[in-house]
């Protein structure tokens, strides 16, 4: 994944599986960002990303119970930022048909947060154990010279 230079900063957070927990991150991580002079664009696709991501950990990985582990990462280096979103949930079967856009086990939801992941990062990489859990590392680019 790109990105992997010297780390200039790094920040982790844990938290419980829980619904209200997806804003914390989402926050959390935006402010971090917000370090380096992003666009407010750039913010909102970052934060759109990991409240995705986190959702899917949730709901997905620990099937809405609350006792679940969330753990949330991101790391700045020059080209940009590495965000990590882990669970030690159920793990995905099939991680390429669970990538497919409208794609989803729950009949409830609409399938997109992979496609949204995607579409407002520069890369995503999703790895899956089944009863292990869950690892998605998104990186967005730094555009210009603001990372440095």
């Amino acid at each position: 994944m790109a990105g992997e230079a010297q780390v200039k900063n790094s920040m982790a957070l844990e938290f419980l599986s829980l619904p209200e927990n997806v804003g914390l991150a989402r926050v959390a991580v935006a402010t971090f960002a917000a370090q380096v002079d992003m666009t407010l664009n750039e913010l909102e696709e970052i934060k759109v990303a990991v409240s995705e991501a986190v959702s899917n950990a949730i709901i997905h990985g620990y099937n809405g119970e609350p006792q679940g582990i969330v753990r949330v990462a991101v790391e700045r280096t020059e080209a940009g930022l590495v965000i990590t979103v882990e669970d030690k949930g159920c793990g995905i079967p099939d991680v390429a048909l669970a990538m497919q856009p409208a794609y989803s086990t729950d009949p409830e939801r609409m399938g997109l947060g992979f496609a949204f992941m995607q579409a407002f990062m520069d890369e995503l990489e999703v790895t899956s154990e089944l009863n292990r859990g869950t690892r998605v590392r998104m990186f967005k680019a730094f555009k210009g010279e603001i990372g440095k």
